[in-house]
């Protein structure tokens, strides 16, 4: 099966964290070839895995997102597909990266909007400020999250308020993220129950027939 992407870690600081970054990067390397150098038919195995719980978890954290309230539901829809991945810590750690940053990057953005306005060099600003606030909080790995809701929040048209706009965003992501990790974690359980039902038949299996007496 392909290996999930693993999100990235924030190391400590000093001369240890550059040597642990080094590390982390060369090991990513090393699955990242691993993975290319499987057979042709496990590729497409995994691939249609991945291929299968992303469509399901787009169309299960779109469809509600009206009955919600949630007028962007495609922003749970991306948000369900990032987060998927086959190996439910990788999937908890993305989504936990996706809706800190939505939090941050949309909180700055407001604040910037409510305080100094919507000009260019002010959504500069809220940029800057929301990777910054990401990195002071240790939470590197949400930083381009963070961002892109600035952007969104401060450059793309919006009948609401600022407010409303950070409040549905983050909504919408955490759907996502809850739909994305509901459907892993259950992926999870039924690979699991499958793997151990094959190992039980396999062990009965060399067991021998039984002599009757």
């Amino acid at each position: 099966m392909q290996t999930a992407p693993s999100p990235p870690v924030s190391p400590p600081d000093g001369p240890a964290g550059a040597r642990l970054a080094g590390r982390i990067d060369r090991l990513q390397r090393r699955v990242t070839d691993l993975t290319k150098a499987m057979p042709l038919a496990e590729r497409l195995g995994a691939g249609a895995q991945q291929a299968l719980l992303s469509a399901v978890g787009a169309v299960v954290a779109y469809l509600p997102t009206q009955a919600l309230g949630l007028r962007e539901g495609f922003w749970g829809a991306i948000t369900a597909i990032a987060v998927m991945q086959t190996e439910f810590g990788a999937a908890r750690n993305t989504g936990r990266d996706q809706v800190i940053g939505s939090a941050i990057g949309g909180a700055i953005a407001v604040a910037v909007v409510l305080t100094l306005g919507q000009g260019l060099g002010f959504y500069i600003l809220a940029v800057v400020l929301s990777v910054l606030a990401c990195a002071a909080l240790n939470v590197g790995s949400a930083s381009r999250l963070a961002a892109i809701t600035a952007t969104i929040i401060i450059l793309v048209p919006h009948s609401g308020s600022p407010q409303h706009m950070l409040l549905s965003r983050v909504g919408e992501v955490a759907w996502g993220a809850l739909v994305g990790l509901g459907l892993v974690w259950l992926f999870q359980r039924l690979r699991e129950a499958q793997s151990e039902k094959k190992s039980g038949m396999a062990g009965g299996g060399g067991a021998g027939p039984r002599i009757a007496r």
